[in-house]
């Protein structure tokens, strides 16, 4: 098995993420209810199992909740993980799919296919306001194509890259993952390209502006 090699940069400093009380951090992971985190040096398919999970739970707060202010917070972090983690597989998992698995290549570019209408609906919906009528019906619909996206990756991509990748190189593929999106964009971009490297060029530029802007919405509260 060939150890994960990555040409994206490490060593620059890392971008602001979202301020919080004045703190510049990650927001809480709280899907279901309860703070989680991935297991330390966890394999890449439990690690993009735990985003999924997440990313489904900010929806569905938004759809549940009557309160426009929470819904606008939470309308902010589901932006936010979705924007990073569409860019982040973008940029790590699938070029190791492509790598390690015998028809990677081909699924990596279907992904890709799903991924700009995933981009192309979270812009939509990030330009609109929850209390917009368009709001609610925009946001069903791409949780639908997200919710089959990833259960495609869930129930065959993944498994196919975990069945070629030792515990330690699915590891280093984690971390690669979340150093990588230490500096992507953190909003939706879908007329940026979407392969490297001229998906790393267009994200470094792109993302300062997004993580300045980030600093002056609304979060959920800790």
């Amino acid at each position: 098995m060939t150890a994960v090699s990555s040409d994206i940069a490490t060593t620059a400093s890392p971008i602001p993420r979202p301020s919080f009380h004045g703190k510049a951090r990650r927001p809480l992971n709280t899907y279901k209810g309860k703070t989680t985190t991935p297991a330390p040096r966890a394999r890449i398919l439990p690690t993009i199992q735990h985003e999924h999970r997440e990313i489904e739970y900010h929806t569905r707060k938004i759809l549940k909740s009557s309160d426009p202010d929470e819904q606008t917070r939470y309308q902010n972090l589901f932006i936010w993980e979705l924007a990073r983690h569409i860019i982040g597989e973008e940029l790590v998992i699938y070029p190791a799919l492509a790598k390690h698995v015998d028809d990677g290549q081909s699924r990596a570019d279907k992904r890709r296919i799903e991924h700009q209408t995933i981009k192309q609906q979270l812009n939509a919906c990030q330009g609109l306001q929850v209390t917009d009528p368009r709001f609610a019906p925009t946001l069903e619909a791409l949780l639908d194509d997200v919710e089959y996206h990833f259960k495609q990756e869930e129930s065959s991509d993944l498994p196919a890259l975990e069945d070629e990748l030792s515990q330690a190189d699915s590891e280093a593929l984690t971390s690669l993952l979340d150093r990588t999106k230490m500096f992507v964009p953190s909003r939706s971009h879908p007329l940026a390209p979407s392969k490297p490297p001229f998906e790393t060029a267009v994200g470094l530029l792109t993302a300062p502006v997004d993580m300045v802007a980030d600093i002056f919405r609304k979060w959920p509260h800790p």
